[in-house]
């Protein structure tokens, strides 16, 4: 039974919601370590990160045994600070794959569990909380809460401010975030400010070409497509096009080869190698497809523009082994270059592409 008895609970000890912290009157019965405030909020937490972690929490949230010496307690207490460290990340890409797939509400338990984690670990005051913060902040946005997405902004805003020590990565992530509540806000100008150091910060942590960095193009062409200046949103969709193909294709080469070769990269025959972490993927999925729709809408006017999106997005799934998607988009890659008469070299690129995919399948080749 997941319902708390009162006269069960340690007089003088108050058990606080996992999601809301408001006061407790039911209990996780796999770990009875998480409390809710109803069944509302234990469903939304379990489907978003604790049925994922439920058993982890057990060690962290119960008393440590006892030590014979002062050696074992330092080791007890450094494997207790790890778990905490793992699970800070664990939690904080959960949260980021739910938000690049627009599963916002998802995003929120997930997140308040790594701010949690990043306050028993670093203190109250730590620039390790902002990222945190900023995760609440988008989640809070993509559903509507302005007014809360502000709040979250505002405290990572002070901490950054109050610290000596902090990223460029940190600081990039400030900006994009405070970009994208002003395009919420539609102040267009102050959203252009922010995204612009968005990708500054971002350049001097992981240099102008890199996946990290085209996010802040991204949303700025989104700006300059909205107020329909269309030359300059046409060259921001380019680069950050040409920044996740150059990406993609290095790593397709490498396993290309490494398949010629018969070569076992991971350990495992074939596993997927894209290099980047499940949130990292949705993201590379959202932005694509997002360009590609914009592409798609002009196609006419420029359609290699629309066959690079198509080709990056095969070269995306092939990658991550869903073989049937990157068929998809290899097949409209192909019928979209004979449709548009593309050259003989154009089209025949596009159907080596889709005879691998075919092949991996087991399907002859074209």
């Amino acid at each position: 039974m997941n319902v708390i008895y009162p006269l069960a609970v340690p007089k003088g000890r108050r058990l606080c919601c996992e999601v809301c912290e408001a006061s407790a009157e039911r209990v996780c019965t796999a770990c009875t370590v998480t409390y809710y405030c109803g069944v509302v909020h234990q469903r939304a937490d379990w489907r978003s990160i604790h049925e994922k972690i439920c058993q982890l929490l057990i060690p962290l949230r119960t008393s440590m045994p006892f030590y014979n010496s002062e050696e074992e307690r330092q080791h007890g207490l450094h494997q207790l600070q790890q778990r905490q460290k793992h699970l800070i990340e664990f939690c904080y890409t959960v949260a980021q794959k739910y938000l690049f797939e627009g599963k916002h509400e998802d995003a929120v338990p997930a997140a308040l569990h790594s701010l949690r984690f990043r306050m028993n670990v670093h203190g109250l005051s730590s620039v390790e909380l902002v990222p945190a913060y900023l995760l609440l902040a988008e989640a809070s946005l993509g559903l509507g809460h302005i007014v809360q997405a502000e709040e979250y902004l505002s405290q990572a805003q002070w901490t950054v401010l109050k610290s000596t020590e902090c990223s460029y990565a940190t600081h990039s992530l400030l900006h994009r975030n405070l970009g994208l509540l002003c395009m919420a806000k539609e102040n267009y100008e102050e959203a252009r400010y922010h995204l612009a150091n968005d990708i500054y910060f971002a350049s001097c942590a992981f240099g102008t070409e890199d996946i990290r960095t085209s996010g802040g193009y991204f949303h700025l062409a989104n700006i300059f497509y909205g107020l329909n200046k269309l030359d300059l949103a046409d060259t921001l969709y380019t680069k950050v096009s040409e920044i996740w193909n150059k990406y993609l294709n290095d790593h397709y080469q490498v396993l290309s080869q490494a398949r010629i070769q018969q070569i076992d990269l991971l350990g495992k025959r074939f596993e997927a190698d894209t290099g980047l972490d499940e949130a990292q993927e949705a993201e590379a999925i959202r932005i694509l497809t997002s360009v590609l729709n914009i592409r798609e809408s002009t196609s006419d006017k420029a359609p290699r523009k629309t066959i690079f999106v198509l080709k990056i997005l095969v070269m995306l799934y092939y990658l991550m082994m869903n073989y049937s998607k990157a068929q998809e988009y290899a097949m409209r890659a192909f019928n979209l270059a004979k449709e548009q008469q593309l050259s003989d070299h154009e089209q025949n690129t596009i159907q080596e592409l889709l005879n691998l995919i075919l092949a991996e399948e087991g399907y002859p080749i074209i």
